[in-house]
């Protein structure tokens, strides 16, 4: 019930997430990214999974608010070298950032938390 605090940016800085917000973003990662998102694994590329540790390693990294956000509204390649087209572009007129930043943070939150998040077997995600 109580608020989760999530990396806002790159910088360190943080932000609260109320669970209704954390409820918001289940709802629309079910909506429009669980196609290829399936329990945080990636079927273009299952080399790529929403795991914290794929999030983090990413080029920049992806494992705060704002890179997530630029991802969506840019996606770009793993290594940030080039656009990628494995993802949809988000535009504002389809999603808004307000949108995407509980997307974001249901994401972050799974990767930190929900058991085989991002893993190809349960096995896989021991603590």
């Amino acid at each position: 019930n109580a608020p989760v605090s999530l990396a806002a940016d790159a910088k360190g800085t943080s932000r609260d997430f109320t669970p209704v917000e954390l409820t918001q973003g289940k709802r629309l990662f079910e909506e429009h990214c669980k196609n290829c998102h399936v329990g945080g694994t990636t079927l273009p590329n299952p080399l790529v999974s929403l795991s914290l540790k794929d999030l983090q390693g990413a080029r920049p990294s992806r494992d705060n608010i704002a890179s997530l956000v630029a991802f969506q509204r840019l996606p770009m390649t793993y290594d940030g070298s080039e656009e990628s087209y494995w993802c949809r572009q988000v535009p504002e007129n389809w999603l808004t950032t307000e949108q995407l930043e509980y997307l974001a943070a249901f994401v972050l939150r799974a990767a930190e938390v929900a058991p085989g998040w991002g893993t190809e077997t349960f096995a896989d995600s021991t603590p």
